[in-house]
């Protein structure tokens, strides 16, 4: 017990496994960027792959909504309807429109950053924020830390109301505990990616444009060899006029006397297949989300449907989003609750998350009261027996 009896009242707790040492400029001690130029290319990546971009959507849109349930239940239909009618911003409202740009920042950037904006005793609207324009400012503690803007001078400033900031980092780690982005493992991958739609680009470019060489061969003789260059020239102009002619529509032939040869420039180079190095790209992209391919539209088996494992697997990923955004929404919920004299306990209840066929929850409606109807039946049966013996 003397250990204990060491321990000073009031001192900030000791963390052992988390590193106090930063960079060796003293005077940028203790602040902590997020990533700015990190923030410009994981936003990049979602601009020149469509298919990244459309599975973080999809992620957005499967996380889905949740309502408040209170004891009192006057604070629940006041609370829902500010969740409902709160103002977000840029003639959004509705918590749901937040929670949306929230979590597409947290997803994309690795952490996002919100603003409760009060006006007088309410809350009047609950904005996000630009996540690279922010530092963090680490205390004394590994558990501490300020949320600063970074000023035109680049000196960042704490900013004065910390309480009304809401930050969320997401997949934190040991090395990374301000949060990592789900587009972190991807650069390497989409810049080969890029090279193959690039190089595909140009390859039809050149063969999509054909080029013709027009040969002359000269016979040998006196006279071939004194015009060869009026006659190559020649058959240059009407070889010309009859290309532009079919430009308009018209058909032109071109008449050239002795050995003429016409080919297509590089028709006899051959075209890289970039089926199968496409589909293991995006094979892995598309597994860092998480997402099922055919809800992308890729059909890369003739059995493409929603299984059983494929659906609890996305449950867990979207239950685990959920659980990150679960302490942002009590507290907007709690301030609101406080500011308008509501002591009561809350409970935040999110929607029931849906990924089955609707034949399959059908043909489970149809079992579920066959099942009632037979226990019915046989409850009939017995009380019936019971009765003609007494």
């Amino acid at each position: 017990m003397g250990l204990f009896k060491k321990l000073k009242e009031g001192a900030p707790p000791k963390v052992q496994l988390r590193s106090g040492e930063r960079h060796p400029f003293g005077m940028f001690d203790s602040y902590v960027p997020l990533q700015t130029n990190e923030t410009r290319l994981y936003r990049a990546i979602r601009e020149a792959v469509p298919i990244v971009d459309a599975a973080i959507m999809k992620i957005i849109r499967l996380t889905g909504g949740f309502s408040v349930s209170c004891e009192n239940k006057t604070a629940e239909r006041a609370i829902n309807e500010f969740l409902r009618t709160v103002d977000t911003g840029r003639g959004q409202r509705g918590i749901g429109s937040f929670l949306d740009t929230y979590l597409d920042s947290m997803i994309t950037c690795g952490s996002a950053i919100g603003e409760i904006v009060l006006r007088g005793a309410n809350i009047a609207a609950v904005v996000c924020g630009d996540v690279s324009a922010i530092e963090i400012k680490e205390g004394s503690s590994p558990l501490d830390f300020t949320i600063c803007l970074r000023s035109a001078g680049g000196e960042p400033k704490p900013l004065p109301y910390q309480e009304l900031l809401l930050f969320t980092p997401f997949n934190p780690g040991p090395e990374h505990p301000y949060g990592v982005s789900l587009l972190s493992s991807m650069p390497f991958l989409t810049e080969i990616l890029l090279k193959i739609f690039s190089s595909i680009g140009v390859n039809w470019e050149r063969a999509g444009n054909l080029r013709y060489a027009v040969i002359m061969k000269p016979q040998g003789d006196i006279l071939d060899r004194a015009y060869a260059r009026e006659r190559s020239e020649q058959m240059a102009r009407e070889w010309a006029a009859a290309m532009q002619s079919s430009k308009t529509g018209a058909v032109r032939d071109f008449v050239a006397v002795g050995d003429v040869d016409i080919k297509v420039i590089g028709a006899d180079s051959q075209v890289l297949d970039s089926e199968v190095p496409v589909r293991q790209i995006l094979e892995q992209l598309i597994a860092r989300t998480g997402i099922p391919p055919f809800m992308l539209g890729l059909s890369w088996s003739s059995t493409e449907r929603m299984s059983s494992q494929q659906a609890d697997m996305l449950t867990s990923e979207i239950t685990a989003i959920r659980r990150t955004l679960t302490p942002v929404i009590e507290r907007i919920c709690s301030l609101w609750l406080r500011l308008n004299g509501f002591a009561c306990s809350y409970r935040v209840e999110w929607d029931d998350i849906n990924l089955q066929d609707e034949v399959e929850e059908a043909r489970a409606r149809l079992y579920d009261a066959q099942a009632k109807k037979y226990l019915s039946e046989i409850e009939e049966t017995e009380g019936g027996e019971e009765n003609e013996d007494n």
